[in-house]
């Protein structure tokens, strides 16, 4: 018989299946500017990002800020990449934690470019 805590294991491993996972991003189409995200449930974020800036609740205020200046028509809000989940044991919080990482790398979205201050440990 299989007890409770391997069970809640079991759910953890396989929990991943119900959704899909990802990085994301808000992009100025004017500007280019953007915001990135990560989630373990990456409808669920594009979403909730979208209804936020909608309902002018966005944590980023700078973001909000030009969502209410320009419209949300100058804004897409997208998946820029998902995690493929797989049968084998995985970290997936670690997985996406090293795309974010990636893709702030690589966008570089700080300041002029994004709506993210620049990291301490980037500073000079």
């Amino acid at each position: 018989m299989t007890t409770r805590k391997e069970l809640i294991a079991q759910y953890k491993q396989n929990a991943h299946r119900l959704r899909s996972m990802g990085v994301f991003q808000v992009k100025n189409l004017h500007s280019g500017r953007v915001f990135l995200g990560a989630s373990m449930n990456l409808d669920g974020a594009l979403e909730r990002e979208q209804r936020w800036l909608e309902l002018g609740n966005h944590m980023n205020h700078q973001l909000q800020a030009d969502w209410n200046a320009i419209g949300a028509d100058a804004f897409v809000v997208e998946a820029l990449e998902t995690l493929t989940p797989t049968d084998e044991p995985r970290n997936y919080q670690e997985e996406l934690a090293l795309l974010l990482e990636a893709w702030m790398a690589t966008l570089e979205p700080y300041d002029a470019r994004g709506y993210i201050s620049m990291p301490r440990r980037l500073l000079g």
